[in-house]
């Protein structure tokens, strides 16, 4: 790299809110070297508390875009590009596509774009139109990443995006913050008083509340479980971690069951301390309609717990079926709760499955890994342009 002055990145999203891209986003930033990259965060709509968990000094734009197309967004970002400079502009995921192009059109040497998952409206990257915009941006970017070998392909085959032009690089997690418990039993206090007993066998997911993560599917599972294991029903417990607009659904669905039952759910809502109640779960279950890379299967990993995964997007690239978890369909209640089942009976499986998936994380998907392969994409392009 030929100059000696850290290299500033403007980051563009959608929105900064709790989520797997905003949390990978974070994660980066906090431990990128301070003497080579400065960041900013250019958010298209609004940012939120979650920047608190930004650890370095980076400063956070909201161009507050409204719903629907705003062509107003273009000349707001232009003119902040404009004024900002920034060396490099990495947008992510279909929604920031577009500010590539005016990253180009306001002088920025380097565009690179982060594919991270398929929209909410196209989880099987079937929109034409979609894929005709990708087209029509890729001459203004000079490195698409993709965030899982299926979206790496996806983007070659099906997009036609030049196979130079595309890097494949996993997500990492923090396997210092995301580690197996050591005590023997479970920490009651992160939990409502009454909510555990002695031996119970707590399954869980983290996850927005939103139909495309699709808790309604591990819900119906979870309550399966009265039927194809009576005898271990009573120590089933179901932590659900998020909050969203299927709050209002699950809340409909737990009225319809006997108190007891409703007993054995637990609607965290938003935590600070995921780190801490996966710790004290048993299985970590991720019944998503559709997936780039999920960091949270990662950390569950980390964690120590044996997974539950439904066959989408990259989750078969995190999982190995019957070594570190199990893949199901999606939207496939009774195959869910069959493999929630075969873990409720076989601890030593359970115990089994977690210790292979924390040796994998750490050996294939640690924090600092993942820092200095962005970093190897970033200069690279660096070097290229002879910035």
């Amino acid at each position: 790299m030929v100059s000696q002055q850290p290299v500033l990145i403007a980051h563009v999203i959608h929105r900064l809110n709790v989520g797997g891209l905003e949390n990978g986003l974070v994660n980066l930033i906090n431990n990128m070297p301070d003497d080579k990259y400065i960041h900013v965060i250019i958010c298209l709509t609004t940012s939120s508390d979650f920047e608190k968990r930004i650890k370095k000094n980076v400063r956070v734009y909201e161009l507050h875009k409204r719903d629907g197309k705003d062509l107003s967004i273009y000349y707001r970002l232009w003119k902040l590009l404009r004024k900002l400079r920034p060396t490099i502009v990495h947008t992510r995921n279909l929604s920031a596509l577009e500010s590539g192009v005016v990253a180009a059109l306001a002088g920025t040497p380097v565009r690179v774009h982060g594919e991270h998952g398929r929209d909410i409206y196209d989880l099987y990257g079937n929109n034409a139109k979609y894929k005709r915009l990708r087209r029509i941006c890729s001459p203004f970017i000079h490195r698409f990443i993709a965030l899982s070998a299926d979206l790496e392909s996806w983007l070659g085959r099906d997009v036609k995006i030049s196979p130079h032009k595309i890097v494949q690089l996993y997500n990492g997690v923090d396997t210092r913050k995301f580690r197996p418990r050591t005590a023997t039993s479970p920490d009651s206090g992160k939990f409502p008083r009454g909510f555990l007993s002695a031996d119970s066998i707590v399954i869980g997911t983290v996850g927005r509340l939103e139909p495309v993560k699709d808790q309604l599917t591990l819900l119906h599972a979870f309550f399966r479980l009265r039927q194809i294991a009576p005898e271990l029903w009573n120590q089933c417990r179901l932590v659900l971690l998020g909050d969203g607009p299927l709050r209002a659904k699950i809340d409909q669905i737990l009225l319809q069951e006997d108190e007891q039952s409703r007993k054995q759910v637990w609607l965290a809502g938003t935590r600070n301390d995921v780190p801490e109640i996966l710790r004290n779960m048993h299985i970590f279950v991720l019944p998503s309609l559709g997936e780039g890379i999920s960091n949270t299967i990662l950390e569950a990993m980390a964690s120590g717990l044996p997974i539950v995964a439904t066959r989408v997007g990259g989750n078969a690239e995190l999982v190995q079926e019957d070594l570190t978890g199990r893949l199901v369909p999606a939207d496939d209640p009774e195959s869910m709760a069959a493999a929630l089942r075969d873990y409720l009976v076989d601890p030593a499986q359970r115990q089994a499955h977690g210790q292979a998936g924390r040796k994998r994380v750490e050996k294939l998907f640690s924090l600092s890994g993942m820092v200095q392969r962005y970093q190897a994409v970033y200069e690279d392009l660096l070097t290229a342009k002879v910035i």
